[in-house]
């Protein structure tokens, strides 16, 4: 079950906030908790238990951690820790990478080994990231272990983030799930977030997939550069809006049941530096890695061999996270690349040259763009082959043919709008109107066209207009 469709947004959800919000406070973590395990087993019903082992296996190692440290056995508690990390990052490896390890076994050494076939339970990497978070920050001292085992259940599988993230921190939400604040603000406040991540999706993601899917498919050597290009916006605008899109779903939906979960995207085009763009685009596992393994590992604070190899191993497992694909791996590696020419070459914050800055600016959005083109291809050689068309290595004319104006005709509008609203334009109208005569209007002129953008949105659900959801293997 996905957010954006007619079975989520008219049956389930109103369902679970009858039931959420007609019951008495101390029944309201319960009602979530089997929301949540229908949620999730809705289509998969079998992974289900794969979930609920993964939570009683945490669950009952952070208690053990917790009894061990207190009894002063500090090694036996690390050695529990490791247990932990080796079963979930087991499990993780069975489900997501074991048939791709088989496959380049095979091809390296000539084997015929038999692909097993293991089916991928949805958001596995979501909540196994959540799972080790909570294990190590109980083994860290920084959060108290949890001893009622559903609440640890509630953090694990809490249905609006927990397919496609935001990765939430147990310390985040640790105090919510025992006590939280539900009110009307809140309530609406969510449900505008939900809304507009609801938009952002059906109207904006889905409409930008039809041209970047069709135009991908193409024969490549003899498509116009100028229409590979459009196919290349058009998927960066198209993954970043469905993925942020679910994540302002999510949030949306957790403010409705009181929780408040942290932000995931922050308009990551505008940024200046490869570290900017990671600090703006899914900042939730940025942030996993740089606490669970960069700084483990040294950081920065190392000699500059030493940096290089912990920035090899973060990017390298970045890559290797979305995905058991090869072209997952060249795009985590891709961004090691820029950032130690950028850490190292380039040092764009210790530049004083104004035109240096906005000239690395540049590059790293042509580099972005060129990543998603990697990113979204079926193989390695099929994503350089595409990103080399689209610097006309085949000879073929940029020009506007009928193909691109037919884009632009049907539609230049989601283009456009994706590439307006992937920039603050909207908060910056929004606080000028603020304080100003136009206020008043405002508040009436916002509210319809909140209802006007959900009626549209809805609408081509119920056509069956194309609605893929990129993050959802993931």
């Amino acid at each position: 079950m996905v957010f954006s469709s007619l079975l989520f947004v008219f049956i389930f959800l109103p369902v679970v906030m009858i039931l959420y919000f007609l019951s008495k406070e101390e029944y309201r973590n319960y009602i979530l908790l089997v929301a949540s395990l229908l949620f999730y087993a809705y289509g998969e019903p079998k992974f289900i238990f794969v979930m609920i082992g993964l939570i009683i296996i945490n669950y009952g190692i952070a208690l053990w951690i917790d009894l061990q440290k207190r009894r002063k056995f500090y090694k036996f508690a690390r050695n529990l820790l490791i247990i932990d990390i080796l079963i979930n990052i087991g499990i993780l490896f069975i489900f997501k990478y074991l048939d791709f390890t088989i496959s380049t076994y095979n091809f390296l050494f000539h084997r015929n080994l038999n692909v097993i076939g293991v089916a991928l339970p949805i958001g596995i990497s979501f909540f196994i990231f959540q799972a080790l978070s909570y294990v190590v920050d109980v083994y860290r001292g920084t959060v108290e272990v949890q001893k009622n085992l559903l609440y640890v259940a509630l953090y694990i599988s809490f249905f609006p983030q927990l397919i496609a993230g935001p990765i939430v921190r147990y310390s985040t939400i640790a105090e919510q799930i025992s006590r939280r604040v539900c009110n009307l603000e809140k309530f609406a406040e969510g449900g505008r977030r939900f809304l507009l991540g609801f938009a952002k999706k059906v109207i904006l993601a889905n409409n930008l997939s039809v041209i970047a899917t069709e135009i991908f498919i193409k024969d490549i050597q003899t498509t116009n550069p100028l229409l590979l290009w459009v196919g290349s916006v058009c998927y960066s605008l198209q993954i970043f809006y469905d993925f942020s899109g679910y994540s302002d779903m999510a949030i949306g939906l957790g403010k409705i049941f009181g929780f408040e979960l942290e932000e995931n995207f922050n308009y990551p085009y505008i940024s200046r530096s490869v570290t900017e763009f990671w600090r703006r685009w899914h900042i939730s596992l940025g942030q996993w890695f740089r606490d669970y393994l960069y700084i483990p590992l040294g950081g920065s604070r190392v000699a500059v061999p030493r940096h290089i190899f912990n920035m090899f191993v973060v990017w390298a497992l970045t890559g290797i996270w979305h995905g058991a694909r090869y072209t997952f791996i060249v795009w985590g590696l891709g961004y090691f690349i820029l950032l130690v020419i950028e850490k190292y070459l380039v040092k764009p914050e210790k530049r004083k040259n104004r035109f240096v800055k906005i000239i690395w600016q540049i590059v790293l959005l042509l580099c972005v763009n060129f990543g998603w083109v990697i990113f979204n291809s079926g193989g390695i050689r099929s994503g350089f082959t595409y990103c080399a068309a689209m610097l006309g290595i085949y000879h073929n004319p940029f020009v506007v043919d009928g193909a691109i104006i037919r884009y632009a005709r049907e539609y230049g509008f989601f283009i456009i709008a994706g590439i307006l609203f992937a920039t603050p334009i909207a908060g910056m109208i929004s606080s000028k109107i603020k304080g100003s005569r136009l206020e008043s209007l405002a508040d009436v002129v916002i509210p319809v066209g909140y209802g006007f953008v959900f009626l549209w949105a809805v609408s081509y659900i119920i056509l069956g207009a194309h609605n893929p959801f990129i993050y959802f293997n993931f």
